[in-house]
């Protein structure tokens, strides 16, 4: 699969023009966070928990991004209603099993949501991704203890049993839907010094799969923007502090040239 600046910058007029609502029941750590990186694109976030009206927000949502950062009982609960109503009402869902890998409760609750309701995309680092597959591998705490590359079979199985498309983050993402394998370079170290980031690229897929429904294509274009913003952001922060602002920035000002300029790829 091939993603062009264009073809970017087409979706993310798309999300600006219609500023969709973004559904998240994402983890306490970056509700601030994914909120206003989504608002910096265009989107419309909205974080809602209560088992009381999940459906209903979802409802009324372009996407379901289910985070699993802060678990408790109601919350998968919660997680669960509202994924059921979303694959009802065919709203795409986007899933990240945040530190799967690092107990078992974690873990078991991804593969739960996996199986019973598979989402349109799963975007993990590499140790999440593998641990929903593989009894012995492990996560350091929420960070990853392998390269984005080492999880590309996984990812290939995933997608066979559930059909969703992969994305796999690290210094190289990687988005993988049956025999596509989509490369993103973009991003810069520093990135990963600041919580919640990855998070966050979730949140981004959410938007772009609200207004393109080839879900592979909409997880590299997403993936591509995130890394794009953070290159940019880094080139005026001196530290993780102000990366945090000048992303923020750089997604509300983020233009077709910009995304001709920094996007590397390999499709």
């Amino acid at each position: 699969m091939k993603i062009s600046a264009s073809s970017i910058w087409s979706s993310v007029k798309e999300i600006r023009e219609k500023s969709p609502v973004i559904h998240n029941i994402t983890n306490y750590v970056v509700m601030n966070n994914s909120a206003n990186a989504l608002l910096s694109l265009g989107a419309s976030p909205v974080m809602a928990h209560a088992e009381e009206e999940v459906e209903d927000m979802v409802s009324i949502a372009g996407a379901l991004v289910i985070n699993i950062g802060t678990l408790s009982p109601h919350w998968i609960r919660a997680m669960l209603l509202a994924a059921y109503r979303a694959r009802n009402l065919n709203i795409p869902i986007i899933l990240d099993p945040v530190g799967a890998g690092a107990t078992a409760y974690r873990t078991s609750t991804a593969r739960e949501l996996l199986q019973e309701v598979p989402p349109a995309i799963i975007r993990g680092n590499a140790s999440e991704i593998m641990a929903i597959l593989e009894e012995d591998a492990k996560t350091k705490g929420v960070d990853s203890l392998a390269s984005s590359h080492t999880a590309v079979d996984a990812a290939r199985q995933l997608n066979k049993n559930y059909g969703c498309t992969v994305c796999i983050s690290g210094e190289t993402d990687y988005i993988i839907y049956g025999d596509d394998i989509t490369k993103i370079m973009n991003g810069h170290p520093m990135m990963a010094r600041v919580t919640g980031m990855g998070c966050i690229a979730t949140a981004l897929c959410g938007a772009f799969a609200a207004v393109n429904h080839a879900f592979a294509e909409a997880a590299a274009q997403a993936m591509a923007v995130m890394g794009i913003a953070g290159e940019i952001a880094v080139e005026k922060s001196p530290g993780p502090g102000s990366l945090q602002v000048h992303f923020l920035d750089a997604l509300h000002r983020l233009s077709e040239q910009d995304i001709e300029h920094y996007l590397k790829t390999d499709g």
